[in-house]
């Protein structure tokens, strides 16, 4: 699995950046205080001699068919955007920037927040890393999936995270058949089937059961949901390859759903084909934070690394 590039667009790792930039701040508008502090980065940016654009909205408002996406958005024409919230606005933000895709850096507003990397308290230290080269942008994979009904796409979407293939009502186990260029791999039995990214691995693959797959590889995640057939386990396949399912016979609820939105329910024999899409996701790092020290914070791993260190041991009298 090849490990993606580090550069895209205005920004390159580990150039110092030059005014002026244009640079968008997004984000749900109903978050306490997202608003202060918008305007705090606003001030910050623009004493910097950057132009700086805001656009913060309900979270129902970032849909790519909006008047604002056409013929662009302020995320589009921006050299960076600086996203407010949690890993869900990302995974909006991402959607609304569709196949123009624009360097991204998250401010965690949330709990968890693999994605949205900084706390409000870091955001000014991270961009003055920025704006002094020392930064990493690093290519994430999106995906396009299509579900497919008498030969005819009845419904597309582009995603970061995962597609999810779930049994829904009346929550009876449902047949999931996994196509690999074109063979026939597996069939799945239970109540649904995530198709994740490595991006999306620390998401709803992670609650499932699933691996985490480092970020900048590039690779489909198969972790079924509670399969009937107990050798049934999570398939790490390279997104190169051509990936059919079909689901011969769906409950009446059984949906089809791309990072977290519906996007179509399931009829019989209906076709969804996920595949490698052509824009990638630009996310910016910093030097306060790495992949692990990443992991160690958010899933609380090591046994707690940051407790002051144990006295040392009296020595052997013998």
């Amino acid at each position: 699995m090849p490990a993606s590039r580090e550069s895209a667009g205005t920004l390159d790792s580990g150039q110092p950046l030059q005014p002026p930039l244009a640079i968008a701040i997004v984000g749900p508008e109903e978050v306490p205080g997202i608003t202060k502090l918008a305007r705090g980065i606003e001030r910050l940016l623009t004493d910097r001699g950057h132009t700086v654009s805001v656009r913060l909205a309900v979270r129902t408002a970032w849909e790519p068919e909006g008047p604002d996406a056409s013929p662009e958005n302020i995320a589009q024409k921006a050299d960076l955007v600086i996203v407010l919230g949690g890993d869900g606005s990302i995974l909006r933000t991402a959607r609304w920037m569709g196949y123009r895709q624009t360097p991204v850096l998250g401010v965690n507003l949330g709990r968890l927040g693999f994605l949205a990397d900084f706390s409000p308290t870091e955001i000014e230290g991270a961009i003055a890393e920025l704006m002094e080269g020392r930064f990493r942008l690093v290519e994430h994979m999106m995906f396009e999936t299509e579900v497919i009904r008498d030969d005819q796409v009845v419904a597309a979407d582009l995603g970061l995270n995962e597609t999810s293939l779930l049994a829904g009502p009346p929550f009876a186990m449902i047949e999931i058949e996994l196509f690999v260029d074109g063979e026939l791999a597996t069939v799945y039995r239970g109540d649904g089937l995530i198709i994740s990214t490595p991006v999306g691995s620390t998401a709803y693959n992670l609650s499932a059961g699933g691996p985490i797959v480092r970020k900048s590889l590039e690779a489909f995640i198969f972790t079924p949901l509670n399969p009937h057939t107990l050798t049934n386990r999570t398939v790490i396949d390279a997104a190169s390859r051509e990936y059919y399912l079909v689901v011969p016979a769906p409950n009446e609820g059984s949906a089809c759903v791309v990072d977290g939105r519906l996007l179509t329910l399931l009829q019989p024999g209906d076709q969804i084909r996920v595949a490698l899409a052509k824009p990638r996701f630009h996310l910016i790092e910093t030097s306060q934070h790495g992949y692990y020290s990443t992991l160690r914070d958010k899933l609380a791993w090591g046994g707690g690394l940051n407790r002051p260190a144990a006295p040392p041991l009296p020595e052997s009298s013998s």
